[in-house]
Formats: structure tokens, C-alpha cells, sequence
């Protein structure tokens, strides 16, 4: 049979209450007795019951974290370090994708609440504001990251993307571009409007026109940006772009796929900037310029945040933005003649 934790107290001669306070931490107990109590346990196979922890009030030292995919590299390395800096923590981490999907962020939450999480990381797009409200009225601990939800008093760790998206405008009207289209991931979600904005704003500061007709909205996939790359560069009338601002590095990449199928040399005939740096942008071929989040910082800060919270209930809320930076590599040069 599974030991209890009254096995453990009766091998070590002590109350319940002893090995409940050795195990927690608390309590006036030697360390050599603590040691011993810890041996008990090991020898003995126990774990304490983190549902009965949680049903006692107390912590069950693990969180969720909320993503729309674990394949995709940004999101990937962005749960990576919040996992690294959770387990520093003696935090265990529960990683959920949700594809942006409201029925699967609501089935996740409800699991996690099962699970009785201390808290949750939230970094995917959420359509129904009420399954947060819910949350927040429960006084479920959250944090945002890659997110933002401006209704909610939660702590928020984001990159500014409004930035993000003029740095990549500057960069591309420095090389003379002026016929210019975007591939983006919807516009229910926060980051993808900002870097939009951001962007147009550096095209007007430019004095170069832009019409919303360039813009292409596309999943979160290579072949959703190779789709969307391609109706813009086979568009009858009109002239096609000679660059692409693509919200995020797989969408950049499935650019550079049909480009490629098309005949168009890039960046000679047609120059691409993605977003994010994940650790494709420096393989591709050519490597890709893009606007580079600090994912690892992100996520640290995301926990770190979110402890504070767990370890002080009146912690201040706190909104960090962080500043992107632009990491020029050969998928973009100067504007080509067009025929």
C-alpha cells in the first residue's frame, strides 16, 4: 500500500503536525531531525498529497501557463524560461496550447483549477474577457506575458510592439522601399494591431503611402505565411511589394518559401523583416532580419511577478515593457527596380 504520512510519523517517532511542518518548512525542528524525517520518507517511497495541501489552504507549488502552441519556437523558449525559473523556485510547471482558442482556454483553466494551481501565466490570445474576469474574481493569482488585458488588474510583461513595428518601418524606407505589405496574425490579438500601428506610423513618418489592402491576416503557421505571401506578391494589377513586414518569424519564413516558388530572390527582388528572433531566424537562408523580443527576460520576469504575488497578496500590480531591438542579418537591401 502507498505510505501515509502517519507511516512516516510513526518510523520517526514524532506527531503528524512534526512531519507536516518538516516537510513545509516551518516550525522549531533541528536539522538533524528534519534529515532523519526526510530519509523516513525517501525509504519509505511517501509523497505528500498535493490536492490535500490545497484543500488544507496551503500551497501546492505549481503553475499554469497558458500558450497558443509549444511547437511554435517564440512560445516554446518563452515557457522554457519561465519553466527554469520556476523549478529555481521549487515550482513545478503545467504548459497548456490553447490555439487561441476560447473553448480550449476555458476547458485549461477549469483543469488548472482542478489542479489547484497557486496561479496561472497567461500568454495567449483571450476573445472571451469574461473567462478572466472569472478568474480574477476568484482570486486565482495571474500574470500576463505576450499579452496584454487592459480591463484586469494583472500583472503584464510585454515587449512594446507599437516600437517593434516602427523599427522595422525605419529600417525598410532607409533602403528606399516604398511599395511595402504585411503578413499578420489576427487583429483580435493585442501585439498583432500594435505592430501594424507601429509600422504604419513609421511608413507615414517615411511619407511612404501604405494601403490597408496589403495587409494579410494568416494563422500562426509557415504555410499560412507562405499562403499570404504569395497572394500579395500574385495579385493582378497593380505592382507587387518589394518588402514584407511579417508580425512574426514563421510567417517571415513561409514568406521567403514562396518567394522562392515564385522565382523572386530574396532580399535582391524582394526584402522580408520578421518578428520575435526565435532561433530560426538566424538558420534560414538568407538568416532573417527581424525585430527581436528578449523572450528569456520575458519569462523570468513573468514568474518572478507572479511569486511576488503568491508570496504577498497586496504585492502593486506592475505593467513592464520591455524595449525590442532590430537584428539586421541579409534578408533585406536596398529596393530593387521593378520592371
Amino acid at each position: 500500500m502507498k505510505a501515509t504520512i502517519y507511516d512516516v510519523a510513526r518510523e520517526a517517532g514524532v506527531s503528524i503536525a512534526t512531519v507536516s511542518n518538516a516537510i513545509n518548512g516551518k516550525g522549531k525542528i533541528s536539522k538533524k531531525r528534519r534529515e532523519e524525517i526526510f530519509k523516513i520518507m525517501e525509504r519509505l517511497n511517501y509523497q505528500p498529497s498535493v490536492i490535500a495541501s490545497a484543500l488544507t489552504g496551503k500551497r501546492t507549488y505549481t503553475i499554469g501557463v497558458l500558450i497558443p502552441d509549444i511547437s511554435n519556437p517564440f512560445f516554446a523558449e518563452i515557457a522554457r524560461a519561465i519553466e527554469d525559473q520556476a523549478h529555481q523556485s521549487d515550482y513545478s510547471v503545467i504548459i497548456c496550447s490553447t490555439d487561441n482558442k476560447d473553448d480550449r482556454v476555458e476547458r485549461y483553466v477549469a483543469l488548472l483549477e482542478q489542479k489547484s494551481v497557486d496561479g496561472i501565466i497567461i500568454g495567449t490570445g483571450v476573445d472571451n474577457t469574461e473567462i478572466l474576469n472569472r478568474l480574477h474574481k476568484k482570486s486565482i493569482p495571474m500574470a500576463m506575458i505576450a499579452r496584454e488585458a487592459p480591463s484586469l488588474a494583472v500583472d503584464t510583461v510585454v515587449a512594446d510592439d507599437y516600437v517593434g513595428g516602427l523599427l522595422a518601418a525605419q529600417h525598410l524606407t532607409g533602403l528606399g522601399h516604398k511599395r511595402l505589405a504585411i503578413l499578420s496574425e489576427t487583429l483580435k490579438v493585442s501585439s498583432s494591431r500594435e505592430r501594424i500601428r507601429g509600422f504604419k506610423q513609421g511608413l507615414d513618418e517615411a511619407n511612404v503611402p501604405f494601403d490597408d489592402t496589403s495587409i494579410v491576416i494568416c494563422e500562426y503557421k509557415v504555410e499560412e505565411g507562405k499562403r499570404g505571401a504569395s497572394e500579395l506578391l500574385t495579385r493582378s494589377g497593380g505592382e507587387r511589394p518589394t518588402a514584407i513586414f511579417c508580425c512574426n518569424d514563421l510567417l517571415a519564413i513561409g514568406a521567403m518559401q514562396a518567394a522562392k516558388e515564385i522565382g523572386l530572390h530574396v532580399p535582391e527582388q524582394l526584402s522580408i523583416v520578421g518578428f520575435d528572433d526565435t532561433v530560426l531566424a538566424a538558420v534560414t537562408d538568407p538568416p532573417l532580419t527581424t525585430v527581436a523580443q528578449p523572450m528569456e527576460h520575458m519569462g523570468k520576469l513573468a514568474f518572478n511577478l507572479l511569486l511576488e504575488h503568491l508570496r504577498n497578496k497586496d504585492a502593486i500590480r506592475q505593467r513592464v515593457v520591455l524595449r525590442p531591438e532590430l537584428k539586421v542579418r541579409r534578408s533585406t537591401a536596398p529596393e530593387p527596380q521593378l520592371p
